[in-house]
């Protein structure tokens, strides 16, 4: 983490969160400028996100041992072998159906505690797996309901802010959706479900997905 640090002064920091997020309302997809805004306004998020996996040995456990999910450290073919309905089996489909490799979370570079930002570093790289695990889409649809989820549970003002900014840019069938289903299904999700930041995904890659939800009081979105 060290070694990707920029110092950066308060005037700058002010730029940059400025900057990044009218690049980001007007490009949603600009996932450089997401991330920049995610680091220079999420400072005492991060800290508390810190404290919340303090909170339990597994999340700190992460925090002390500061696993990375990449492809040097996950190996994608097992975990696509892995029989169906496991937590890695799922996220291992996940990452295929949508063409996504773990390898593309940048990594973190404005912030100089190195703890918390492997905090940050941490909830870049399980933001898949958090989408994976809710069998979350992603679509817009499905990156707004995540981020308030993520938002709930974080309290990253880019993940709130994603998530009110995300559903103005809804369609209207999609915005009709969100709003019956999707919004209060990502609200009670957020304040239900366990933390999910600090739950040790990689120690649970052979876990039936229905016991996961069990025990992290998630219940999946069922749509009428």
């Amino acid at each position: 983490m060290k070694g990707n640090y920029i110092p950066t002064t308060t005037f700058q920091k002010t730029i940059l969160s400025v900057g990044s997020a009218a690049i980001a309302l007007i490009n949603p997809h600009r996932g450089d400028m997401i991330a920049c805004l995610g680091e220079v306004t999420g400072g005492n998020s991060i800290k508390y996100m810190r404290e919340k996996m303090l909170e339990t040995n597994e999340g700190a456990k992460i925090l002390i041992e500061q696993p990375r999910i990449n492809s040097r450290t996950v190996c994608f073919k097992t975990l696509s072998e892995m029989p169906e309905g496991t937590v890695g089996r799922v996220y291992a489909n996940f990452m295929k159906d949508n063409n996504i490799t773990a390898d593309s979370r940048l990594p973190v570079q404005f912030i100089a505690d190195p703890d918390l930002a492997y905090v940050l570093q941490r909830y870049r790289e399980v933001h898949d797996l958090v989408h994976a695990t809710l069998f979350m889409k992603t679509t817009m649809l499905g990156e707004v309901t995540i981020k308030w989820v993520e938002g709930i549970q974080t309290k990253l003002p880019m993940c709130i802010s994603g998530g009110i900014w995300g559903a103005a840019r809804l369609k209207p069938k999609h915005r009709q959706l969100y709003l019956k289903y999707y919004l209060p299904w990502a609200i009670m999700t957020g304040n239900n479900a366990k933390y999910l930041q600090g739950i040790y995904f990689e120690k649970r890659w052979d876990q039936d997905i229905d016991d996961f939800h069990k025990e992290m009081n998630i219940v999946r979105l069922h749509k009428k």
